[in-house]
């Protein structure tokens, strides 16, 4: 089956009432789970669907994430080098270093230290909304609620956080602003981090940015442009998938009165309920429709298809996760009762799996269970087939989220 990016983007995605798109539904009953796509520049691309390719072929050292693995000259989201020495394009023995590294720093108890933090930047962004009872949940909840957790995780200062969401916000629109802005962009990114980390260097916190600069094994540590380019992807990584996450995730209850309900009901962000309602969520409303590209480095077979090597490959997080095989529940529905969410591929697999997932465990339940216990009334401003979708092979997300309170 060859399909086009605009299918891509509907095939990978859930939608927002619930249940699998019925074009994904087709591609999982494929034979192979493989197919061939078309991206709007004309390259074509490998596309795995189901669940247990997945999550075999995201552990799999044959499929590299290095971009020189590339046949056909790969290119993607170019950074200049001090940005791009990071764990989304490296393999093997420098993967396994660097990420020894970091681990120790990037720690669950360091994550579960910032939930007091991330409970009162909830209120204060709630505090602050509109008096006039309506306000679009990305401008005002949605955004600035990861980028406070981000720099505060790291150690940036609020003046300096500002100025790094606007050069992410450019680097997330290149269309909108083009390749001069993301030029420029990129420019004041590294100037700002090298001078957070010499800062920190001088005058070491307990923060992430300090505990990196200090972490090491025997002789060995970080370079500088290793920690700029780790600094960069907890940044831009870390923003993106959380505003995106949170806006989707509420999109997704307010269509749902009974399970908005269910939020409501709990005492806590931290009952066992939430934990599992946000597991669902998770595995249901994840803004990436594909894990990052990979290139086998040798031919690979998958079902009866070889993938030559070389070639680029799309393992697709949304539709494996709504493979039958990844959960105990029907994968077409949203029931947090019935378990099965620690098999979603959401986070990744094997040595890849993201660092970062304890941190974004937390921020998804705080951030839900404080807007529907502190706004009972909350609701969407328009009708859910009028909220306004961006789509494409990389991640299905909301433009806007218009709500009344």
């Amino acid at each position: 089956m060859v399909v086009k990016d605009a299918d891509i983007a509907r095939v990978l995605s859930p939608v927002l009432a619930g249940g699998p798109d019925e074009a994904a539904a087709r591609l999982l009953a494929e034979p192979d789970g493989v197919h061939r796509a078309v991206l709007p520049g004309g390259e074509r691309v490998w596309v795995v669907s189901r669940y247990d390719d997945v999550r075999r072929l995201l552990a799999d050292p044959r499929l590299a994430l290095d971009k020189r693995m590339s046949r056909g000259g790969y290119r993607g989201f170019e950074l200049p080098p001090a940005l791009d020495a990071n764990l989304l394009n490296m393999d093997g023995a420098d993967h396994a270093r660097l990420r020894k590294l970091v681990v120790s720093a990037f720690t669950a108890r360091r994550a579960d230290s910032l939930g007091e933090r991330i409970q009162a930047s909830c209120d204060a962004l709630i505090d602050a909304f509109p008096p006039d009872g309506s306000a679009d949940l990305l401008d005002v909840y949605a955004g600035p609620l990861p980028v406070a957790l981000i720099c505060d995780l790291l150690g940036v200062p609020s003046t300096d956080g500002a100025a790094l969401r606007e050069c992410t916000q450019v680097l997330l629109m290149p269309a909108k602003f083009g390749p001069a802005d993301a030029a420029a962009a990129v420019g004041r990114m590294i100037r700002l981090l090298a001078e957070l980390i010499a800062a920190k260097r001088s005058e070491p916190a307990n923060d992430l940015l300090s505990a990196m600069i200090a972490a090491r094994d025997g002789e060995d540590r970080l370079s500088e442009e290793e920690l700029l380019s780790l600094a960069f992807l907890i940044l831009f990584a870390g923003y993106e998938n959380s505003v995106h996450l949170i806006t989707l995730t509420t999109a997704r209850l307010l269509a749902d009165t009974e399970r908005a309900a269910r939020v409501r009901a709990q005492d806590s962000p931290h009952t066992p309920q939430m934990q599992q309602l946000a597991e669902e969520f998770l595995r249901d409303d994840m803004p990436a429709t594909n894990a990052v590209r990979r290139f086998p480095t040798e031919d690979v077979k998958v079902g009866g298809t070889v993938i030559p090597a070389g070639d680029v490959v799309y393992l697709s997080i949304a539709t494996a996760n709504r493979d039958a095989k990844a959960a105990t529940r029907d994968p077409g529905t949203l029931d947090s009762g019935n378990g099965g969410a620690d098999a979603h591929v959401s986070f990744g697999h094997g040595p890849h799996y993201c660092l970062g997932a304890p941190l974004a465990r937390l921020e998804t339940r705080i951030a839900l269970w404080t807007l529907f216990r502190r706004l009972p009334d909350l609701a969407l401003a328009v009708p859910p087939s009028d909220l306004i979708w961006k789509s494409d092979h990389r991640q299905h997300v909301l433009r806007s989220l218009p709500v009344t309170y």
